[in-house]
């Protein structure tokens, strides 16, 4: 029989009477990707895309591939190799989006794309083409009624600035993968009468609609915060929303939002959103938050807000703990607002997107399918950054780039909110080597309104001349009935709370990333109770208490660090302003001046010089002073200039268009690090336990459900005195068979006791502790 007398399939299915024209599935994927990138006009790059992704497929070969009867089989380099011949430089996006559908993106420079000429382009490793001739598979789809389209023009510039031209394709995959996995998914997910199955729409973001919910629900809010709030802070809190409803109207671009910690930035960072949506026709709002803590926080006042008029689906929590506090039985693998939120995490169809700065940064430069499914979803979007100032300086330039052209290129509105707005502006050269717009972002909050000096809550008092023995802050700290002491190392936080310990004062708190997860989250809502009551509270914590948690204590002591922790512990002091006296900031050096990391500590160095040349003491509610100091750190850093380390080794990634060696080291944490699942809540222990050693898999689910109770611990390097000592109190995680096998990431404790109730997990090797 003739190649040409065979109907050719993309996918099998039980009966043979259910499986996938090839021309069918190729046609679907092309119209959706060609819709999905219709909306910054590259409809044509993607419909092609779409329609020759899977033409290696029109080989008898794979047709023994889908009997299971072959294996190993390059059916995607063929399509790009097509591409490419067919089309020239305006067909070179496509091929490296084809090529990458299975194995990622590679890499965009000519050396690797002149490699996908016919007559020069191998099959990937390991692998063997279905067909070695792409005439002969053009031949086919012919026979199957499909000619393949004009395309006169890319998006893609092969010789563009580097960050924008990766992003760019990388859209264009967006489109691609998101598509192919949805119409493959219809496919096997037939009804009984053989029809495909599409997952339903979700819900829209109806701006007008929510703004309106927002509003009723922030005048409620205005009601109750009369009592808990003083009149001062009620109309800071009332200015900044105006500011942020008022600036909505601004075209679509890139924005700062500087506003002091307690005015009410996370509601009024959404009415803007909100706003901005509806008078610029866009499409979702993604908001990105550093710190699950306060994302956790963040998503439950946005459900209150809107959950209930809007439904399931509208508003997606996606992180690394998201579906582990399902409230349907344990291991509910049907719980339908379970399965819709893992559904929806796979490609952000959601109107209201809450996520971590990790998962939406990281997808920018990202290369594999599945994180850059989502990508394409981005566009005419807002999209807002919470605590900005947290933002690693080792990856600023590529991030701020990566945003530009976001905003640029593809229609979407990034709002940077802080109380300590970095001076991104002052590296806008070097943002405009990476992409052609740079980085001029416009404030949303006028000057004139004075937000910062009118939120004047605290008295600071720097204590700097000499360093403070811990037994002299704990003595300190013993007579104040509520206070919060931060200290710059979780050694810190553990020696001053066992002073206090010592001394037997009541009320006494330990907060570090020692303790897992759901450990902290109750000792949190505790101190919160303590405080409301009026009752004694001593909270002794490290940097994890500063960023977003809304704690009010009368009192602060600060171990000295850099200007912007110092800062942010300032605004868990007096935050709401209740009463005529203002709050007590104390900023002390300690006896062991140490800090966890070089960056942390070069930036207390720049701290240091910056108050010495100061007339005064510093003026924490100055903007000027947190500007100055950045574009000091900054320069001191060598910021887009002079790279060395893993600042370098991005660069040069980024240099070579490479996108996997670029996914690699754009990291925006790098410490590479141990799961440790702790036993705080015995049940859940034994439970994670038990399930581990019956499946003897580590599930995406079982992960999930481990994390509120795993630590994270650096991983000790190889051979060391820290990897000996280690090893004695870890168990890892066993893995299917053979039985002697075992994860490398994820351990259990082998003693139940080394996990202390008020400290966490304390005894570690001295290496391991910072």
């Amino acid at each position: 029989m003739r190649a040409s007398d065979v109907t050719f399939y993309a996918h099998s299915a039980p009966d043979r009477s259910g499986w996938e024209p090839l021309s069918e599935h190729l046609l679907l994927v092309a119209r959706r990707a060609s819709t999905y990138a219709s909306v910054f006009e590259a409809g044509d790059e993607a419909f092609l895309a779409g329609l020759i992704h899977d033409l290696g497929k029109y080989a008898p070969v794979f047709l023994k591939r889908l009997e299971n009867q072959a294996s190993h089989l390059d059916h995607w380099t063929p399509g790009a190799m097509v591409a490419l011949d067919r089309y020239q430089k305006v067909g070179i996006a496509v091929a490296l989006a084809i090529e990458g559908h299975h194995i990622g993106l590679q890499c965009a420079a000519k050396s690797h794309y002149g490699g996908l000429a016919p007559g020069q382009a191998r099959p990937t490793e390991g692998c063997r083409f279905t067909e070695a001739d792409p005439n002969r598979l053009l031949q086919r789809l012919t026979a199957d009624g499909i000619e393949l389209p004009a395309l006169e023009r890319s998006l893609f510039t092969p010789a563009g600035p580097r960050v924008g031209t990766m992003l760019d394709l990388r859209m264009l995959f967006s489109t691609l993968v998101d598509a192919d996995f949805l119409e493959t998914e219809a496919h096997f997910d037939r009804d009984a009468q053989g029809q495909r199955q599409y997952r339903p729409a979700p819900p829209e973001l109806q701006p007008e609609r929510a703004l309106a919910v927002l509003d009723d629900h922030l005048a409620e809010l205005t009601k109750k915060n009369r009592e808990r709030s003083s009149k001062a802070v009620q109309k800071l809190r009332g200015d900044l929303l105006a500011v942020c409803r008022d600036g909505a109207s601004h075209d679509p671009g890139l924005f700062t939002l500087s506003a002091p910690t307690g005015a009410g930035k996370t509601l009024s960072m959404l009415a803007f959103a909100l706003r901005h949506a509806k008078l610029h026709g866009l499409r979702r709002v993604v908001l990105a938050i550093p710190f699950l803590s306060i994302l956790e926080q963040t998503v439950q006042e946005y459900r209150k807000v809107l959950q209930s008029h809007f439904g399931p689906g509208y508003i997606l929590e996606h992180h690394s703990l998201a579906g582990t506090r399902s409230t349907k039985p344990e291991g509910d693998e049907q719980d339908p607002d379970e399965i819709l939120r893992r559904r929806q995490a796979e490609n952000w169809d959601a109107p209201l997107v809450v996520t971590t700065n990790v998962q939406l940064l990281e997808s920018l430069f990202a290369h594999r399918p599945g994180p850059c499914r989502k990508l394409h979803r981005l566009a005419q979007s807002v999209i807002l950054f919470d605590e900005v100032q947290t933002l690693p300086l080792h990856v600023a330039v590529p991030t701020l780039a990566a945003l530009s052209h976001l905003s640029s290129r593809y229609g979407a509105s990034v709002v940077f909110s802080t109380a300590t707005q970095p001076a991104f502006d002052h590296l806008d050269r070097h943002v405009g080597e990476l992409c052609e717009t740079g980085w001029k972002p416009k404030e949303l909050v006028p000057s004139s309104l004075e937000l910062f000096a009118r939120s004047r809550r605290v008295t600071p008092e720097w204590r700097l001349d000499r360093p403070m023995s811990w037994d002299e802050v704990a003595d300190e700290l013993a007579r104040e009935p509520q206070a919060l002491c931060i200290v710059n190392l979780k050694r810190h936080a553990l020696e001053l709370a066992r002073r206090l310990a010592d001394r037997g004062v009541e009320g006494l708190f330990h907060l570090s990333t020692y303790m897992c997860p759901a450990h902290r989250s109750e000792r949190v809502e505790e101190v919160k109770r303590r405080l409301a009551a009026g009752e004694p509270c001593r909270l002794i914590s490290t940097q994890c208490i500063e960023a977003g948690v809304d704690v009010d204590f009368p009192v602060v002591y600060r171990a000295f660090g850099p200007l912007d922790a110092i800062a942010q512990a300032a605004g868990r002091c007096n935050r709401h302003g209740v009463g005529t006296e203002l709050g007590r900031l104390m900023v002390f050096v300690p006896e062991d001046e140490r800090y966890p990391t070089g960056a942390y500590q070069r930036a207390a160095k720049v701290t240091r010089l910056h108050f010495k040349e100061l007339a005064a003491s510093p003026d924490l509610q100055d903007p000027k002073l947190f500007r100055t100091w950045y574009r000091r750190l900054y320069d001191l850093s060598k910021i887009g200039e002079g790279a060395t380390g893993r600042e370098k080794e991005l660069d040069e990634a980024l240099r070579s268009l490479h996108f996997e060696s670029t996914a690699r080291r754009y990291r925006l944490i790098d410490q590479d690090g141990l799961q440790v699942v702790v036993p705080w809540d015995r049940d859940a222990y034994e439970k994670l336990k038990q399930r581990s050693r019956k499946e003897r898999r580590l599930t995406r689910g079982w992960m999930r459900e481990a994390q509120p109770y795993a630590v994270s611990v650096f991983r000790p390097r190889a051979g060391s005195e820290a990897a000996q000592r280690i090893l004695p109190w870890l168990e890892p995680a066993p893995l299917d068979m053979p039985a002697d096998r075992r994860s490398e990431d994820w351990f259990f404790v082998v003693r139940e006791d080394i996990y202390d109730e008020d400290f966490g997990l304390v005894e570690l090797p001295e290496t391991l502790i910072v």
